[in-house]
């Protein structure tokens, strides 16, 4: 099959909006169009240095994640599912299976990474006006704009509903004077989707709106915040006398926590897939590889039989993990989709993380702890910062304390 031109679908497809009643045809064609589009250094794990976020500050340090990107967001697969007039490829939930699967099979990279799809974006699509929609969301699956969370403040930690930035009415803007923390990327993002309380004497609950605003505007200021892993991913936020134009308010003025807890179901969903893996960030191997090279292997198999057996179990774990994800999927396309699933997943997910990292631990011993120097190679040294910041996992998106109070409320019914 010749390849394909960025805008030369119709080689491949008749019009990608409709679904294919062959899957088996839209399987050859994803396969052959993958094939030609792919670059081959793109068919390998991803350096923390590639990992592309998109936005104005992107810098390419291989030139190929540019090409990659371009191409698949010309097709619209940086967001398989969103519709084709807001840059999406109109995939229903099958042709979106096949894609994962047969990206998955030539080791292709994600083209782009992004706050702005795995969170703001379905929000948009559920809250914004279409002229919101149509000028935000193909932006984010092209990549052009790098979006931060204006959620958490200084003051009151999991109680997110207690926020204190205001913004004041001024006519045609909103004057949105606070501060936010634990802002991730915010010093590396171009805009900012952003809680802020527009009625001061309504209920908590109440009285808070839902803002976009460009990360430039005069009055934002940032500053990281230094984490044990010696990374700073995180920074406060803070705004003085921010001018926000009135039409970047999304949804109904002062009804912006039922958007934010839509965005945190979809956030926790998103923050829970790293559980059910059992790949060590930034190395890409397996806990059990890493086990045979730790302990040794025989017939096969790790050569402890304990630690053989608490890695089995892990691994176990993973799978069924996996498999209750994949059946909440499923139930979603009937509609039949628990909101507080997502708590659980969260819950779950992280912590399954954690337990990876600790039975990392156990068996690199001395070798897991390094921080520098000649002793430690540069893959120990990545896994020591990968095990420190595991453990923030079980607070960010919401605390595994907070899900667990969600989940006990409302899945289990018991009393407060």
């Amino acid at each position: 099959m010749s390849k394909v031109c960025l805008n030369g679908y119709r080689e491949y497809y008749s019009d990608t909006t409709t679904p294919m009643n062959n899957l088996e045809q839209f399987r050859e064609q994803t396969r052959a169009w993958l094939e030609d589009n792919c670059p081959s250094s793109m068919r390998t794990s991803t350096p923390d240095g590639e990992v592309i976020w998109g936005g104005r500050k992107q810098t390419w340090l291989n030139p190929d994640s540019k090409l990659w990107l371009e191409r698949m967001a010309e097709r619209g697969w940086t967001v398989p599912r969103w519709p084709t007039k807001y840059g999406g490829g109109g995939l229903n939930a099958d042709q979106d299976k096949i894609l994962m699967e047969e990206m998955r099979a030539i080791n292709a990279r994600s083209p782009l990474q992004s706050f702005g799809i795995w969170m703001l974006g379905p929000a948009l699509l559920e809250f914004a006006s279409d002229e919101q929609k149509k000028h935000y969301l193909p932006q984010i699956a092209r990549g052009e704009i790098r979006w931060c969370q204006g959620y958490s403040e200084p003051n009151y930690g999991s109680d997110l509903a207690g926020l204190q930035t205001k913004a004041e009415d001024m006519g045609d803007y909103y004057l949105v004077n606070g501060a936010k923390i634990w802002t991730s990327y915010a010093d590396e993002a171009d805009w900012i989707f952003c809680l802020v309380r527009t009625d001061l004497d309504a209920p908590k609950h109440e009285g808070i709106s839902f803002l976009l605003f460009d990360m430039d505007s005069e009055g934002v200021s940032t500053s990281p915040i230094p984490l044990i892993s010696g990374a700073s991913p995180f920074c406060q936020t803070f705004f003085d006398d921010v001018k926000v134009p009135k039409h970047q308010l999304v949804g109904e003025l002062n009804n912006g926590w039922t958007i934010a807890k839509r965005l945190l179901q979809h956030e926790r969903q998103m923050i829970s897939g790293i559980g059910g893996n059992s790949a060590l960030g930034g190395t890409g191997i397996k806990l059990e590889d890493l086990a045979k090279q730790c302990l040794g292997e025989e017939n096969g198999r790790i050569a402890d039989p304990t630690l053989r057996q608490d890695i089995c179990e892990h691994r176990m774990n993973d799978l069924a993990f996996q498999l209750t994800m994949s059946r909440s999927g499923e139930e979603a396309k009937s509609g039949n989709l628990d909101a507080n699933l997502a708590s659980i997943f969260k819950y779950y997910g992280t912590e399954q993380n954690k337990r990876k990292y600790e039975r990392m631990l156990n068996l690199m011993g001395t070798q897991m702890l390094g921080w520098g120097g000649d002793t430690f190679s540069t893959k120990e040294l990545a896994n020591t910062r990968q095990w420190l910041r595991s453990k923030a996992n079980s607070i960010e998106g919401g605390t595994s304390e907070v899900q667990l109070n969600v989940i006990s409320k409302r899945v289990l019914g018991l009393p407060d």
